[in-house]
């Protein structure tokens, strides 16, 4: 019900209005006291020894920062420069803080993102609630560059270049600070950062334009591909911030779909609840996300659509020119 009060314009919303507008304005004044005593000094910022770049957004929910992490993170390993990753890792609770994942460790200990960003590029991922000390934990890794999965608005580290993720078919919703909309900042925000990366619909004004690119279905126990559209009496569920992003891409993949399933962002799945579920088809899909989450009881019949950022060579070409100008000043060694 909240996606349609934020985005769809929902009656409700009118009702709610003067319940919410005043947490609002509470929102907006509390976050702006917090950001000038970061500005001001007041409050202690990091600054690391080799560049932050931050992917973040100024909404609620998801809008496709992992994939243009992992897609940045990709970019820069081709150049020969050696990132690292940075997360929350929300929804999870490590054993201490900061967290260095491996390959073993579990995402109860740190999260789905950071595990899949892990999966997907081999780079060295820390996560803790205090991005500053996971940035600190990677340092020992080598890395040149830290890329950092959300935080824009984590103003206690101090960061050299902002690209910003915005959904480009919602955009922002009723452009209503929270509780009354989906902001995390006014709009007027984005005035301030390097890059606006829109994903999906139509680019507006100096954004550059991102989708994502669905590749074939693999299947979590054997790693067998398959076009989605061969895969019969598919259930499907995805524990996203958008699930319909998701179902829409199988229906557009001409999915046999008999049935699906959201569930919260980040849900730690009950798994007999998905054995369930899953009986209710003869196949079982899920995002990549999701995937990372359900290895360790997944039956053969199980799989899970990757998806990846593309950006054209032009534009990609200007987020790294102003990652090169950036090294220069830190004095990196890398081409």
């Amino acid at each position: 019900m909240i996606d349609k009060i934020w985005f769809k314009n929902h009656p409700l919303s009118y009702f709610l209005w003067p319940l919410l507008w005043p947490l609002s304005l509470l929102f907006k004044s509390l976050s702006k006291r917090r950001k000038a005593q970061y500005r001001d000094g007041k409050k202690e910022v990091y600054r690391a020894p080799v560049p932050v770049v931050v992917v973040g957004n100024i909404t609620v929910g998801g809008n496709g920062k992992t994939p243009t992490v992992i897609w940045l993170v990709e970019l820069l390993q081709r150049q020969g420069y050696k990132p690292g990753v940075v997360s929350r890792g929300y929804g999870a609770k490590a054993p201490s803080y900061p967290l260095l994942l491996n390959s073993e460790t579990p995402t109860q200990h740190c999260g789905d993102e950071p595990k899949l960003i892990h999966q997907r590029t081999g780079v060295p991922v820390a996560v803790s609630p205090n991005r500053s000390q996971a940035v600190k934990a990677l340092l020992d890794s080598n890395v040149d560059i830290v890329i950092t999965d959300d935080g824009l608005q984590h103003y206690a580290l101090a960061r050299d270049i902002e690209l910003v993720v915005v959904d480009g078919v919602r955009r922002f919703g009723n452009e209503r600070l929270m509780p009354l909309g989906p902001l995390r900042e006014e709009v007027s925000r984005l005035d301030s950062v390097d890059f606006i990366i829109a994903n999906g619909g139509k680019a507006q004004n100096s954004e550059i334009s991102m989708s994502l690119t669905p590749s074939l279905a693999v299947n979590l126990k054997t790693l067998d591909q398959a076009p989605v559209s061969q895969l019969s009496d598919l259930v499907a569920f995805a524990g996203i911030a958008h699930p319909p992003r998701f179902f829409d891409t199988l229906e557009l993949l001409g999915a046999d779909l008999r049935l699906t399933k959201s569930f919260a962002d980040h849900k730690d799945f009950d798994s007999s609840e998905l054995m369930s579920f899953a009986c209710q088809g003869s196949n079982v899909i899920m995002t990549e996300k999701d995937s990372v989450k359900c290895e360790q009881y997944a039956q053969d019949n199980w799989w899970y659509l990757p998806v990846s950022a593309n950006i054209a060579e032009s534009d990609e070409m200007k987020i790294l020119d102003r990652i090169k100008e950036v090294m220069k000043d830190y004095g990196s060694p890398s081409a």
